[in-house]
């Protein structure tokens, strides 16, 4: 190989999903790291084990890492140079010599209630290419949307986070799996499969589907996934050149965050599929508050906890509020979740 192919300006080779929002990622990283002056990169698609199992619950079959297993073992055999992934996805504690090189600044963090599209002026969902329009438009409460979708709707999402968390605002929903691309997921809701979608607001927005969503819900009522609107660069330690082109577009705050909230599911134990929350936000002073909460399947308990520190101190934060949670009754939580589900390595959805 010589200087010319071997140097700065060398190709890198950056491994992704094949999903719609994985590829989005995946090209603004490149193209940021191209704007920013860096190599430019060659997306290559990599088929998951997440991909293959699409109808079977994630708690079931090894839970978020299997969208990212396959794509760790390529960048550790050299077969990619980098990997972009979401980084709610992203196990707890990664494969020994690999890092995370940088992110990009967090999208909406919350999760997002999504209602059926109907046809307008009618109160029927919308058949063929009928004019559509959301129904309601817009809620502004907790209590309208409980008043909207009543007390037994029919709910779709895996995530036993968003479950536990929503089951103590509708105590007889019946929660289904749903997986797919986003549009497939929006068309079965409108065809009628479910009264309701419950989505990570960023993937929405970032797909042009923001105006889909019906209700933000406040982290009061659902916490969302620690890391959940934040895209993640993930390298090998020791690789310079590829650690010096994604530290060129690393977003600082968004990055403190995500050192936060994953050393908090670290402290818990990073099980899989676990119904644990957690956001971290900017406040006043540069620092950071962090919100946390370990949820019992069933939605009958929850251990809640807040803590703030200086945004150098985010992985220690992180830490103490886990402990914290841990004190007051998490343990016992995560213990019978992990027993009912069959604990395997991994981070919750």
């Amino acid at each position: 190989m010589n200087a010319a192919t071997d140097g700065a300006d060398r190709e890198l080779r950056l491994g992704t999903r094949g999903s719609q929002l994985a590829l989005w990622q995946a090209n603004t990283v490149a193209q940021r790291i191209a704007g920013a002056g860096g190599p430019a990169c060659r997306i290559v698609v990599i088929k998951t084990s997440g991909d293959v199992l699409q109808s079977t619950p994630l708690s079931q079959v090894g839970g978020k890492r299997l969208f990212v297993k396959e794509i760790e073992d390529a960048l550790l055999r050299g077969d990619v140079d980098l990997a972009v992934h979401s980084s709610k996805d992203m196990p707890a504690l990664l494969p020994p010599g690999l890092a995370i090189g940088g992110v990009l600044p967090r999208e909406e963090p919350l999760d997002a209630i999504v209602l059926p599209v109907r046809a307008e002026g009618t109160g029927q969902r919308a058949p063929g290419n009928a004019a559509l329009c959301p129904v309601p438009s817009a809620l502004t409460s907790i209590e309208e949307l409980v008043v909207v979708l009543g007390q037994s709707p029919s709910i779709g999402t895996g995530s036993v986070r968003r479950i536990a968390q929503l089951t103590r605002l509708f105590p007889g929903a019946r929660f289904t799996v749903i997986r797919g691309n986003l549009d497939t997921r929006l068309r079965k809701l409108d065809e009628g499969a479910h009264d309701a979608l419950v989505l990570a607001a960023a993937g929405l927005q970032r797909l042009g589907f923001g105006h889909r969503i019906s209700f933000a819900m406040p982290a009061d009522a659902c916490i969302p996934a620690p890391g959940q609107g934040i895209v993640a660069v993930e390298i090998r330690d020791g690789d310079a050149r590829v650690r010096d082109a994604v530290a060129r577009i690393d977003d600082a705050a968004a990055a403190a965050a995500l050192v936060a909230e994953r050393a908090l599911v670290e402290a818990l134990g990073g099980g899989c599929q676990t119904p644990v929350g957690a956001l971290a936000s900017p406040v006043d002073g540069g620092q950071l508050e962090l919100v946390a909460g370990v949820f019992a399947l069933d939605g009958s308990r929850a251990v809640r906890g807040r803590a703030r520190a200086v945004r150098d101190e985010a992985a220690a934060l992180g830490a103490r509020l886990g402990a914290q949670l841990l004190r007051d009754g998490a343990g016992e939580i995560l213990a019978e979740a992990a027993h009912s589900q069959g604990a395997v390595e991994g981070i919750q959805p």
